[in-house]
C-alpha cells in the first residue's frame, strides 16, 4: 500500500457491519492486513464505547475508537484522549423539552460508558440493546453520577416524524449539535462535535494530516468526515443523495465494500 495512506477511519452501522450486524470475513481479513502493515484503523461511531467493544472483541481488533460521533476519543489501550459533554443543566432542559413536547420517540442518555433510558422496557430501546449488544439501565439525567454531563442523547423517533423533531430541537437549543444519523435516529451532542472534528483531532494525535487518510461511511452523520479526509468512500447502501455527493464509492456493506477498497489500495491498483 502507498505509504501516503497512514490511517483508515470507518463508520460502524451500515458500513463496517453488514445487515446482520457483523464484520464479514473478507473485510476483517483486510483490516488485519492494513493493521499489520502499520496503518492505523480507527472505528468511528455514534455508538457508546460499550456498543463498540463487542465488535472489537469478536474480530480481535486492537485499534483506536471514536464514540458518540466524536464526543469521546480513545486510543488502542482505551485511554481517553478527548471527551466533551453537554453540561448537566442544559441536559436537564433538553430532557424536559422532549418530554413536554410529547414526541413519539424513545430517548437514550449516554454519559461516558453509562447508558440510561427513562423507559428501558420500550421496544425501541430493547431493539437498540440487541443491536449493540449492550444493556441500558433505567434512569434519567438526574440519575447520572455526580458531576457528570451527557455525552449524547439518542432519540429513536417514530417513522416520518424525525424532520419535525430535528427542526424543533435545533430551534430550541441552538447551542448544541443536533444531527440526523438515519431516518429514525436523531443525535444530540455538545456544540461543535462531529466525526470530522474527531478525525482531525486523532490525526493531530498521530502527527499526520487528514489528507493522508481515507474514510468509509454510509449516512448523513458521515458526510463531514468523508469530506475531511484525503478520500471519502461512500457505501453502496448509502442514500442516493449522499452517493451523488461524492466521487468515490464502493460496494454495499453486505458485499465487502470496505475490503474492495483496502485490497485495491494495498495492491497499488488505486492510490
Amino acid at each position: 500500500m502507498e505509504r501516503t495512506i497512514k490511517a483508515v477511519f470507518s463508520d460502524v452501522d451500515g458500513t463496517l457491519l453488514n445487515a446482520s450486524h457483523r464484520v464479514t470475513p473478507r473485510t476483517g481479513e483486510w483490516i488485519h492486513k492494513i493493521l499489520k502493515s502499520g496503518i492505523h484503523f480507527v472505528i468511528v461511531s455514534a455508538r457508546s464505547p460499550s456498543g463498540i467493544y463487542p465488535i472489537m472483541r469478536r474480530n480481535d481488533l486492537h485499534c483506536a475508537l471514536i464514540a458518540y460521533s466524536g464526543a469521546l476519543i480513545m486510543d488502542e489501550e482505551r485511554n481517553v484522549l478527548y471527551s466533551r459533554q453537554i453540561d448537566r443543566q442544559t441536559a436537564l432542559r433538553i430532557e424536559a423539552f422532549i418530554r413536554e413536547q410529547g414526541y413519539d420517540l424513545s430517548i437514550c442518555i449516554y454519559s461516558g460508558d453509562d447508558w440510561l433510558a427513562p423507559d428501558k422496557s420500550d421496544p425501541r430501546v430493547m431493539n437498540e440493546e440487541r443491536i449493540v449488544e449492550a444493556e441500558s439501565r433505567q434512569g434519567t439525567v438526574k440519575d447520572l453520577a455526580p458531576g457528570e454531563g451527557v455525552s449524547k442523547f439518542l432519540c429513536i423517533c417514530a417513522p416520518g416524524t424525525i424532520l419535525q423533531v430535528e427542526k424543533e430541537m435545533k430551534a430550541a437549543f441552538p447551542d448544541v449539535a443536533v444531527v440526523k444519523s438515519s431516518d429514525i435516529l436523531l443525535e444530540i451532542m455538545a456544540k461543535g462535535i462531529s466525526k470530522a472534528e474527531a478525525v482531525e483531532r486523532y490525526c493531530a494525535h498521530l502527527g499526520i494530516t487528514p489528507s493522508e487518510t481515507i474514510a468509509f461511511g454510509d449516512n448523513y452523520n458521515d458526510v463531514e468526515m468523508l469530506e475531511a479526509v484525503g478520500r471519502g468512500y461512500v457505501m453502496g447502501n448509502a442514500p442516493e443523495e449522499i452517493r451523488r455527493r461524492f466521487p468515490f464509492g464502493t460496494a454495499d456493506n453486505d458485499h465487502d465494500g470496505i475490503a474492495d477498497v483496502l485490497e485495491q489500495l494495498f495492491t497499488g491498483k488505486i492510490q
